[in-house]
């Protein structure tokens, strides 16, 4: 088991957009998947949460997601299309600020196109809390944090303040 640091908020690196995983990569790809789900399993561990962790939040600048669930997925590349006009306004959390909160919007429906571990295009659309988590992970590959997409000023809060 690979626990690698989880980056936090103020890291210059978590800023930084990520590039494509080429066809080329794809044999060094199933240990950068490893270290993911062993660092995600981690901090579910410890916070009681943890959905999907995107690969810069531990320092690998690579379009990469690992998303589990109730079974893993891996989107390599991916690509987010079809967002809805339509928004969902929640209070986010991040494995890069464990204990803070923010408020912000995201679409209610999308959908993600991405290639698989075989090198496969795939396509998957989501809704509601799956959109959103994908709305989440996406931004860390473009480094952007859910602290930039903040409603205002007033919308941050601690975890243990929120009923």
């Amino acid at each position: 088991m690979v626990v690698r640091e989880i980056l936090q908020l103020g890291n210059p690196q978590l800023y930084r957009i990520s590039e494509d995983v080429t066809k080329a990569e794809l044999s060094s790809v199933p240990a950068i998947i490893e270290d993911l789900h062993d660092s995600m399993m981690d901090f579910r561990k410890r916070y009681n949460a943890g959905r999907a962790i995107a690969a810069p939040q531990i320092g690998v600048m690579k379009r990469i997601i690992y998303m589990h669930i109730a079974s893993p997925v891996v989107f390599l590349n991916p690509t987010l299309k079809n967002l809805s006009d339509e928004m969902i306004e929640l209070w986010d959390d991040c494995m890069c600020f464990p204990n803070l909160l923010v408020r912000l919007r995201r679409h209610k429906r999308c959908t993600i196109e991405y290639r698989d571990l075989e090198w496969n295009l795939k396509a998957m659309n989501l809704e509601d809390d799956l959109s959103e988590l994908l709305q989440h992970e996406y931004d860390h590959l473009d480094g952007v944090l859910a602290v930039m997409r903040a409603i205002d000023g007033k919308s941050f809060a601690y975890r243990d303040q929120i009923p």
